[in-house]
Formats: C-alpha cells, structure tokens, sequence
C-alpha cells in the first residue's frame, strides 16, 4: 500500500490565501493610520479586498489580496472600493456578485486561479525588471572599459 507524503511547508502560491477572507484582511490594518471619521477606514479597506502592509517610507501602503495592485497616499476621504476600482478596473474580486463565503468550491478554485496568475505575473515583472538594472549596469561597466 502506498503511503501519500504530505508537504510540511505550503507552496509559495498557498501563501496569502487565507487574505480571501475579510477578517484576516482586516487583521493587517492594525496599524492604519485612518481609523474613524474618514472613509478609508479598515473595514472599509478590508471589505475592498485591501490588507495593509506598510513599511517605514509609506505607512499607508495597501494591497489587494487578488491583484496584487499596490496604493499608497491615502486620503482621509478616498472611498477604498472607488479606487481600487479606478486603479485596477479588471480585478476579478471587484466583480464578485456576493461574498466568498458564499462561492462553491469551483468558483472558489477559479477565483484563487486569478489570483495565482496575479501573483506569479508580479513576481516575473518584479525579476525583469530587476535583470534589466542589472544589465544596464554591466552594460556601464562593459562600456567604461572601451574608453
């Protein structure tokens, strides 16, 4: 009888899933610098699909769970869905019609299929866009030695 091994350590694709639901979304804005009487709120943020993950030059910095579309410079009066909305229009949690609690399981699949393309189209931009730099810079040093 064959025994089926199981991975200890999710696949980096598995990674952010549990962001599908709102609670662990709204769990990151712990630290959001927008709490009451303004309209970017963290619920209002989480119900967007945002979660927050700031870094010490941009506080505010907030990403879809789907997209992967990063905003920073909040205002105290930006409506959260609006612009993620007018940022990342095609964004396939924007379209959803009802809650994710309330997708079947294909649909649920097909969704996190979006996400996983988003995903791994940002982390290839990420290292073209890193092998670009890098060639330019050997590209400088290869022409330093010509002169």
């Amino acid at each position: 009888m064959a025994t089926t091994v199981v991975p200890r350590v999710l696949p980096s694709e598995l990674l952010g899933l549990e962001y599908s639901f709102k609670e662990n979304r709204l769990a990151t804005f712990s630290q959001w610098p927008f709490n009451s009487g303004c309209a970017c709120t963290p619920i209002r943020m989480a119900e967007a699909g945002f979660i927050h993950c700031p870094s010490e030059n941009a506080p505010d910095v907030a990403q879809c769970f789907m997209c992967f579309k990063e905003l920073e410079g909040w205002e105290p009066e930006d409506d959260p869905r609006e612009e993620h909305q007018k940022h990342s229009p095609n964004c396939a949690f924007l379209a959803l019609q009802k809650d994710i609690s309330e997708l079947s399981v294909n649909e649920f699949m097909k969704l996190d299929k979006e996400r996983i393309k988003n995903l791994v189209k940002k982390q290839v931009n990420q290292k073209i866009a890193e092998l670009e730099k890098r060639a330019q810079k050997i590209h400088k040093e290869i022409s330093s030695f010509r002169s």
